[in-house]
């Protein structure tokens, strides 16, 4: 480390301290004497997402976040919740040890855990992720979570409301 004031290439440490994200250390310069504040902190390498059309842009955390939150809009989860989501997909992307990730990818691990935290989430994901052309697709998807049961978290809600015996509980495509 350059002393700011002299330039000499070479300084010693007299105190370091963890900060927010980082290190915050004091040094002293060995031939100034003169004592000045550094901060180290971890940078990690951008990733690109390789989009579907080719297209490479900068990995965009907010807008992974964004279209999990909208997936989600109107469901009894917390905010904290869909946070710690989308911080285990970005900590399983860097864990990839690739620069270039396709979209594809990103996709399926939100499709993933979103499938085991709320099936309409799941759902409303995946109609817009795998672009789905018509309601016959739409359906093939709703009727694979019924036949599998899906992973289902004792505090998820069910995909259908139960058949209390007063009507309540219909069957898709059956009018009141």
């Amino acid at each position: 480390m350059h002393c700011p004031y002299c330039g000499y290439p070479e300084s010693r440490v007299i105190d370091s301290r963890d900060v927010d994200d980082g290190i915050r250390r004091r040094r002293s310069c060995l031939s100034c004497g003169r004592r000045f504040t550094t901060y180290e902190r971890v940078q990690r390498a951008s990733l690109l997402v390789i989009k579907k059309d080719g297209r490479r842009e900068e990995f965009n955390r907010e807008k992974l976040l964004n279209g999990i939150r909208k997936a989600c809009e109107k469901r009894p989860l917390a905010g904290e919740v869909l946070e710690r989501l989308v911080d285990e997909i970005e900590t399983d992307l860097y864990q990839l040890g690739q620069v270039e990730i396709p979209s594809r990818i990103i996709g399926d691990m939100a499709m993933a855990r979103l499938k085991r935290l709320d099936h309409i989430a799941y759902i409303r994901f995946a109609s817009v992720y795998r672009e789905f052309a018509d309601i016959t697709m739409l359906k093939e998807e709703v009727d694979s979570l019924l036949n599998k049961g899906g992973e289902v978290l004792p505090d998820q809600l069910p995909l259908f409301p139960p058949d209390d015996g007063a009507g309540r509980g219909r069957k898709l495509g059956t009018v009141p």
